[in-house]
């Protein structure tokens, strides 16, 4: 049965609605308010939603993108009680389904969702077609489902495809996604990393080179371009591409053909193109360091990976993977990560993402040895350097502090007073600080902010000695 949702804030239009499509035998529910319908939208899976344009805490135009950030984003239908050629037009643009005046008749509502749930149900079918294989993506958070959405309606066309975010979230993972569920995956897969082509080779390396075309061109040389025929081309990193081979490299997408150097003849190829950078290429544009005609023809669709730190929930779900993988340190041993080893890891902001945490794992797998459980301990200096340090930074606004106290309460039932409950804080940070650093007293701090003569006197205020 197909569930609808209706936002708006006036009942009787819903109650209406609601009576209208029960009888059509679709499961309904209503929101009067913008934000209670979001709430009601993400807590569930609906396949249709009337939207209101004015509600009391919003614009139903504004929240458009928002609903289509959902991981089974409905179809919608905005509804309106006045009428707004430019509200239309960017409802339209923005994608949505249907644009009708609430003074409608019943028959325009029906018709409208009868046509949306058509959509849907061929829309969904094409997507259960292309089941996609994920390979080495772990992840279920939201923003990581959206993702894998768009790599399957990337592996169903062959349009150019523009990967961005910041390095080591797997731009290179689902780019290969991509190609292992499309067409070209029989072809090869051909990666070409932008920042390590030597300047006065890039053009033998991509178009290839002829015997005799420059010193030490001693035979013919295939260039990469060729070899991805029929297959998909991977440029990592093609902000760094020269403007001089831009040009060029256009006229490859545009005529499907280039000359090798030193070549009078010139050679096929026909790829499908996948760029990634963690660089702004937009800026780039504007400021006249990447060709603006190339980088329309290659953002015919943008997949944007969001950092590790966005992607909380799923932290867990990669550490655990890379514990157990083939290719973990961990292979021959069986670890387990206490809670407070996973706290450690959810807390850290995780700059290298991905990439990172998997050196990471490795690295505590290695250091743990033939422990079976991995302590907070086992984690690099600088990760328990961070968190202590953000720890010390918010122990003042956090409310943590404030179950602290009461919990404290609870236990003695006396009031622990303020002085004490500071020093009580101030002991277990110094403790852990010289944990962490191992005693190293100029790290210490470094970490922490403090001078020598500061953190003598604070050691010998705590009864506290190097390590």
């Amino acid at each position: 049965m197909s569930k609808l949702l209706i936002i708006d804030d006036d009942s009787f239009i819903c109650k209406m609605l609601v009576k209208i499509f029960t009888r059509m035998d679709y499961e309904v529910s209503y929101s009067l308010s913008l934000k209670k319908g979001l709430d009601e939208l993400f807590k569930g899976q609906f396949d249709i939603v009337f939207l209101d344009v004015n509600l009391p805490d919003g614009n139903g135009l504004e929240s458009i993108e928002i609903i289509r950030e959902h991981p089974f984003a409905p179809e919608i239908i905005i509804m309106t009680g006045e009428s707004n050629p430019e509200g239309a037009e960017l409802a339209m643009k923005l994608k949505a389904w249907d644009y009708i005046q609430k003074s409608g008749s019943q028959k325009e509502f029906k018709f409208s969702l009868l046509r949306a749930l058509e959509y849907r149900k061929q829309k969904q079918s094409k997507i259960q077609e292309m089941k996609i294989e994920r390979d080495n993506i772990i992840g279920e958070s939201r923003s990581v489902i959206i993702c894998l959405d768009k790599v399957s309606r990337a592996a169903n066309n062959d349009l150019p495809i523009l990967i961005t975010g910041e390095t080591g979230t797997g731009k290179e993972l689902f780019s290969r996604a991509i190609h292992n569920n499309s067409k070209q995956s029989q072809a090869e897969f051909v990666v070409v990393d932008c920042t390590s082509l030597p300047e006065h080779l890039i053009e033998s390396t991509l178009f290839g080179h002829t015997k005799g075309a420059f010193t030490g061109a001693d035979s013919d040389k295939t260039g990469l371009l060729k070899i991805a025929d029929r297959g998909t081309l991977f440029l990592d990193e093609v902000g760094e591409l020269p403007l001089s081979i831009q040009k060029k490299f256009l006229r490859v997408l545009q005529e499907k053909q280039f000359r090798p150097v030193g070549s009078k003849k010139e050679v096929k190829s026909d790829f499908r193109l996948i760029c990634a950078t963690h660089r702004d290429l937009t800026d780039m544009v504007k400021r006249d360091q990447f060709r603006e005609d190339l980088f329309f023809r290659m953002f015919s669709m943008n997949i944007h990976l969001p950092p590790l730190k966005d992607r909380e929930s799923d932290i867990e779900l990669l550490a655990l993977h890379h514990l157990s993988g083939p290719k973990s340190l961990a292979k021959e041993n069986s670890y387990t990560m206490s809670p407070e080893f996973l706290e450690e890891l959810q807390m850290y902001e995780w700059p290298g993402n991905v990439r990172e945490l998997i050196n990471t794992i490795h690295l505590v797998c290695s250091d743990a040895g033939d422990g079976s459980t991995l302590f907070p301990h086992h984690l690099p200096g600088h990760i328990r350097a961070f968190n202590i340090k953000n720890k010390f930074n918010t122990s003042n606004i956090n409310e943590p502090s404030a179950r602290l106290l009461f919990s404290k309460e609870k236990e003695t039932g006396h009031k622990l007073k303020y002085k004490d409950h500071m020093e009580k804080t101030k002991y277990e940070y110094l403790s852990d600080l010289l944990s962490i650093t191992k005693g190293n007293i100029k790290e210490a701090c470094k970490v922490s902010g403090l001078s020598k003569s500061q953190l003598y006197r604070f050691m010998q205020q705590n009864n506290l000695k190097n390590i």
